[in-house]
């Protein structure tokens, strides 16, 4: 099993685009709208792009109106990890990947039923896998 938290830096500019790694390494954000999976309606699963960690299921994802994609739970909660983060000036929790620690977007306590949260995640982070016809 690869260890994906030791890659350097390095690697990690060769892997990803100039846009993913801002995003995924340094903590960015992308501009709200722009996001491909912003109006992503098909089902599926949504994975890390870093490294293809299955993070989010296309079930559980809503249209919170924030401009990025939303979802109200990670497809297995040992898969994300929360931080504090005090950038900005302000209190938010940062949503990281557990396997690789990229930065994927945040958590707020204003998203519906049944878990009352919303997973704001930045596009350029996620990888998305379509359901086959059929399933």
């Amino acid at each position: 099993m690869t260890d994906w938290k030791r890659k350097g830096e390095e690697f990690w500019r060769e892997q990803l685009t100039p846009e993913q790694y801002a995003v995924c390494r340094e903590k960015g954000t992308e501009r709200p709208f722009t996001g491909k999976y912003n109006d992503e309606h098909r089902a599926g699963t949504y994975r890390c792009v870093a490294c293809g960690a299955e993070l989010f299921d296309s079930r559980t994802k809503y249209d919170s109106g924030s401009g990025w994609p939303s979802f109200y739970a990670p497809a297995d909660e040992d898969n994300v990890d929360e931080h504090r983060d005090t950038s900005l000036g302000m209190i938010r929790t940062e949503v990281t990947c557990h396997q690789c620690g990229s930065h994927l977007g945040h958590v707020f306590e204003d998203g519906p039923a049944p878990t009352g949260l919303r997973y704001c995640i930045n596009s350029v982070s996620l990888a998305f896998e379509p359901e086959e016809d059929g399933q």
